[in-house]
């Protein structure tokens, strides 16, 4: 019995010892880490003044973490501000706490005018008709949705939102499809199918407003719009006859 009391006090000794030691070394780590924020602080604000869209932005530095307030003009200028300053030595972190300031636009404008270049994007790349990106706005905060196959016209798509006047925020919804070989060759014969048929050929002709093809684990769906409800009639029944396709959601919308 007193071999284990013994046993138990040194193991609580040791425990003590080690918590102790943990804790010391955890501060000798900070203090080692805040004594490059006053220099860090200084080498942040003069790398961020030397561009003029920082020109309002302020930054402080405590156990390397950078925190950023003020205001610029756009969104993407946000963006830039914390991943100039990620980059640099010293920094353990960036808390982005920028306000964009830029002008006002009514939130059914801006939404209108997103979702118009969003469908101009990235024109004359294949995989244009394979995506269907997009946005909703409340407040000037911009939600980014829809389904693509590519991460190109993903990262195009939130490039285009990000640097757009009277966007504050920005929420990442997109969804990447799985990629699939099975799913790129429903993807051809759907093309096939629907840009051959003598109606919806048009369709091809005009690369900012094709019927777009989302694929994903063998369901095929339709979106876009198109001019007649016969159109939207005969894209269904093309589309229900690719092979291979699990089955098929027409989701376009009829524009008169």
């Amino acid at each position: 019995m007193k071999n284990a009391v013994r046993s138990f006090v040194l193991f609580a000794s040791v425990a003590g010892l080690s918590a102790a030691s943990l804790a010391q070394s955890d501060a000798a780590a900070r203090d080692a880490v805040a004594r490059y924020d006053q220099p860090t602080q200084q080498a942040v604000v003069q790398k961020l003044s030397s561009k003029s869209q920082f020109k309002s932005v302020n930054a402080s530095v405590q156990e390397g973490i950078v925190t950023l307030t003020g205001t610029v003009h756009l969104y993407q200028a946000k963006l830039d501000a914390a991943g100039k300053v990620r980059k640099m030595d010293h920094v353990q972190g960036v808390r982005n706490l920028i306000t964009v300031d830029g002008e006002p636009i009514p939130d059914q404008k801006l939404q209108t005018d997103l979702n118009r270049k969003l469908k101009l994007d990235r024109i004359g790349y294949f995989d244009n008709t394979f995506n269907y990106i997009t946005v909703a706005v409340k407040d000037g905060v911009v939600s980014v949705d829809g389904e693509t196959a590519s991460y190109p016209a993903r990262d195009s798509a939130l490039a285009l939102v990000q640097r757009a006047e009277g966007v504050k925020d920005v929420v990442n919804n997109i969804k990447m499809l799985p990629n699939s070989l099975f799913d790129d060759s429903i993807r051809r014969a759907a093309v096939r199918e629907l840009y051959g048929d003598n109606v919806l050929g048009r369709y091809a002709s005009d690369p900012a407003h094709p019927i777009r093809i989302i694929v994903e684990n063998g369901h095929l769906s339709l979106y876009g719009t198109v001019e007649r409800e016969m159109d939207k009639n005969i894209a269904g029944v093309r589309a229900s006859g690719v092979e291979g396709a699990f089955s098929v959601q027409n989701n376009l919308v009829v524009s008169r």
